[in-house]
């Protein structure tokens, strides 16, 4: 037989089998949509009461993780990892049959999850004993709080088109700097998972992008000042309205002298502009948030629920933003 063609038929074996392959592993990664709130039809195996799926970084398992500290309640904790923490583990075979979505949180209750962070959130005040312990009793007070509850949940697939929204949809763009420094230390080969599998593909090619840019870079790309001038825009107006609240309720939580999942929901997203190093221009030149900053961090479920589960790669990224600024490299056109 004549080498080149064997060669050839070994290459094109070679290549058949590696796309059998491929196609094999992107079935069993299949990602779709489900419904929020408790699956009841679904069992997963657990050894607790309450089980976390949650990554330390993501903003939505930092509000859960407060909720459940707020209420004392131990759980059974399994970190996930997202592109940003160092994998594409979300999508992986094992977390799909957990949440077909790939998203965290996912909370399980005696191995039912639940699905979308607001629900999670409301199931376990409705659950417990002491429920009304973050649930104001006075129906004016719970709609205040409902209402609050929404303006910090982050909303649809892409919160980033929409800022106006919530200040929840205004925390992504606001995360960018925060991402493009932490993606330099995620080797390509990982990105490109997601490239492979993850169904929101504009999301791993922005991270590839961020990867190949830098983080100085990144942050002069026109698409990227565009979305965080207008999330920092939106978020002004957003914490204008929580001034006006504070005000309004006397202090020192939304509600008034009751600290609700409201509250839980806004501890978070201060949380997120401390680490995107965005504290000094959206909180710290106002004397009500900046009081409403300090007895939030006092909470003890702040350190077991966002301090403790601190991520070093955001921390590295933190730091990073700040030196920025103070060696006056930070875009000129992007406010500081």
């Amino acid at each position: 037989m004549d080498l080149n063609a064997l060669i050839g038929g070994v290459a094109l074996t070679i290549g058949l089998l590696g796309l059998m392959l491929f196609l094999r592993e992107r079935a069993l990664r299949q990602t779709h949509e489900v419904p929020q709130g408790l699956q009841v039809q679904i069992s997963l195996p657990h050894k607790a009461q309450w089980t976390l799926y949650h990554n330390p970084f993501s903003l939505c398992s930092k509000k859960v993780r407060v909720c459940l500290a707020e209420y004392e309640l131990d759980y059974d904790s399994v970190l996930i990892d997202l592109i940003e923490t160092g994998s594409y583990q979300n999508i992986s075979r094992e977390f799909l049959k957990v949440n077909p979505a790939a998203t965290v949180p996912v909370l399980l209750h005696n191995g039912h999850p639940i699905y979308e962070s607001h629900e999670q959130l409301s199931y376990v005040a409705s659950s417990v004993n002491n429920g009304d312990l973050l649930v104001p009793q006075d129906a004016q007070a719970r709609q205040v709080m409902d209402m609050w509850v929404e303006k910090t949940s982050l909303l649809g697939d892409d919160p980033i088109a929409s800022p106006e929204a919530t200040a929840g949809n205004a925390a992504p763009g606001l995360t960018i700097p925060i991402f493009a420094s932490m993606v330099t230390r995620i080797p390509v080969t990982k990105i490109v998972v997601g490239l492979l599998f993850h169904r929101i593909k504009k999301r791993a090619i922005f991270f590839l992008l961020m990867k190949l840019s830098g983080l100085q870079k990144t942050l002069k790309l026109n698409p990227v000042v565009g979305i965080i001038n207008r999330s920092a825009t939106a978020m002004t107006a957003h914490l204008d309205d929580l001034e006006l609240q504070l005000e309004h309720s006397g202090g020192p939580w939304i509600c008034g002298d009751q600290f609700t999942l409201a509250d839980v929901g806004m501890m978070v997203i201060f949380d997120r502009l401390r680490e995107g190093d965005w504290l000094d221009l959206l909180v710290l030149q106002r004397p009500v948030l900046v009081d409403y900053w300090m007895v939030l961090q006092q909470r003890p479920s702040y350190h077991s629920g966002c301090v403790s589960f601190a991520h070093p790669r955001v921390t590295e990224a933190t730091v990073e933003l700040a030196a920025l600024k103070q060696a006056g490299q930070w875009p000129s056109d992007i406010p500081r």
